[in-house]
């Protein structure tokens, strides 16, 4: 498996991929592969990273910054995250998020957010002390991961492509 940024050549890989991947999930709208074209073409896909098996694109990684309080002060949302269906829970994920989370501490930023299940995410260093919140998400979801040791406080929001918070 090779990790790597993606290339003009995956827009649409990685758009049939994403729909793929979500069909069967019951919290998806339907909205995540169109997302990733919107976050693309706003210029607010910050870090999108694809895992390429066989010379395809299997699994898929989106980052983009995220305002706390309104202030967009060196923080990034993760997601959406998407893996072939029949290659889900072999590692392609967690590699995928892996990478992505060295390559935004790297560059300097402050650290990563995210709204999704604990037990999946905590196994990244995500947690959530509720002093975080987006909308009306129960607050144990709305997750961060700090790369200088602070923590977020406020109201997140998301790339406008996400729309209001729920």
């Amino acid at each position: 498996m090779l990790i790597r940024p993606e290339e003009p050549r995956d827009h649409k890989s990685i758009h049939q991929l994403t729909k793929r991947a979500f069909v069967p999930m019951s919290f998806s709208d339907g909205k995540e592969a169109p997302l990733i074209d919107m976050l693309r073409d706003s210029g607010d896909l910050r870090i999108s990273l694809v895992a390429e098996i066989g010379g395809k694109v299997a699994g898929h990684v989106a980052f983009s910054p995220v305002t706390i309080d309104g202030k967009h002060d060196g923080w990034f949302g993760l997601g959406p995250i998407s893996v072939e269906p029949e290659l889900q829970k072999q590692g392609i994920g967690r590699a995928l998020v892996e990478a992505g989370l060295k390559l935004l501490e790297e560059s300097g930023a402050r650290g990563c957010v995210l709204t999704g299940d604990p037990a999946i995410y905590s196994r990244f260093g995500f947690r959530s002390d509720g002093r975080l919140t987006y909308g009306r998400t129960d607050p144990r979801e709305v997750q961060w991961v700090a790369f200088n040791g602070e923590a977020p406080i406020g109201v997140l929001n998301f790339a406008a492509a996400f729309g209001p918070a729920p």
